[in-house]
């Protein structure tokens, strides 16, 4: 008889503190799944763990066409952990995550949950500008799209392998918090693409650090970001760091959780001095704060005890 486990409650900003799952996910005997949060929202992220009775080999999740990255966290074999990202413009509804793999010695497994993303809460401004930040030139033109493509290529690539250890961070010190994420401007009565990323707050010249370990993967000017550095964390997640003043990473470096990237600055298209910090998740476009709060927060494994859980006999 396959077994029905309870979602467990909501981390930071994604649900209301002590907001709980009904029993919503089957699996096969003898596993469980837990989610840090029973629904979610667009730009969010969703942490995974799986266990089993047994050590688990191989695992593999998806959910709606994308893959979800699974790891081993510890010495615990018997449990791996998985991001889920929903974009910042992925449509609400329900989607089912499936789970599957099998164990050490070959058993198969697997879990099944529907889970629901809400509608994002994302401000909108409008605003009145100068000419030339809502008609670039054809060229300005040809060259955003061609860089816009150079992205996606590279967000595309999975990594097969985790590249980081330990906790994210937030990439500027004594920096809590960021907006704008998600904030859509009407430029001169033109809707522009809503803001994928967070705005830290910094003066020129401020040290901005790697968030994790990884190998950076674009380092050059951009038309939008302007000096912008792109870092692989591994298993499709990606950093990304603009508006920098100064670059002092290369492609190809590996680089530790701290590492000095670049330098807060004003390049590109912005009209004063801050880090645009983005994340991607599989493709997907979510808030990195919240990747600071699930990759380093208690596991959600300690609020157990609080939450309602069935086994299979």
């Amino acid at each position: 008889m396959p077994n029905a486990v309870a979602c467990l409650a909501a981390i930071g900003a994604l649900l209301p503190a002590g907001a709980m799952a009904k029993d919503a996910s089957a699996c096969t005997a003898g596993t469980t799944l837990h989610l840090s949060a029973p629904e979610a929202s667009q730009g969010s992220l969703v942490l995974i763990q799986l266990q089993s009775a047994k050590p688990i080999g191989e695992v593999q999740g998806d959910w709606g066409g994308r893959s979800v990255p699974f790891w081993r966290e510890g010495a615990d074999e018997a449990q791996r952990s998985g991001l889920l990202g929903v974009d910042l413009e992925k449509a609400p509804g329900e989607y089912e995550l499936k789970v599957t793999g099998q164990t050490a010695n070959g058993e198969r497994i697997s879990c099944s949950v529907m889970l629901a993303v809400k509608q994002g809460l994302f401000a909108t401004e409008k605003l009145h500008v100068e000419k030339q930040f809502v008609e670039p030139s054809p060229e300005q033109i040809k060259r955003a799209d061609e860089e816009r493509q150079k992205l996606r290529d590279i967000f595309d690539r999975a990594t097969p392998e985790r590249l980081w250890k330990g906790n994210f961070r937030i990439p500027l010190d004594g920096v809590t918090t960021g907006t704008n994420f998600g904030k859509r401007r009407i430029l001169n009565g033109n809707p522009g693409s809503p803001h994928s990323g967070v705005d830290l707050p910094g003066t020129t010249g401020t040290l901005v650090h790697a968030a994790q370990r990884g190998r950076v993967v674009l380092a050059e000017e951009l038309f939008f970001a302007g000096n912008a550095v792109v870092v692989d964390h591994g298993l499709g997640i990606y950093t990304f760091y603009g508006h920098l003043s100064e670059i002092d990473a290369k492609v190809g470096d590996e680089v530790e959780t701290g590492a000095v990237l670049g330098k807060v600055g004003a390049t590109g298209r912005v009209t004063g001095p801050h880090l645009h910090w983005g994340l991607t998740v599989e493709r997907a476009r979510v808030n990195p704060l919240l990747l600071v709060q699930l990759i380093g927060a208690p596991s959600p494994q300690a609020g157990r005890k609080k939450s309602r859980k069935r086994r299979a006999n």
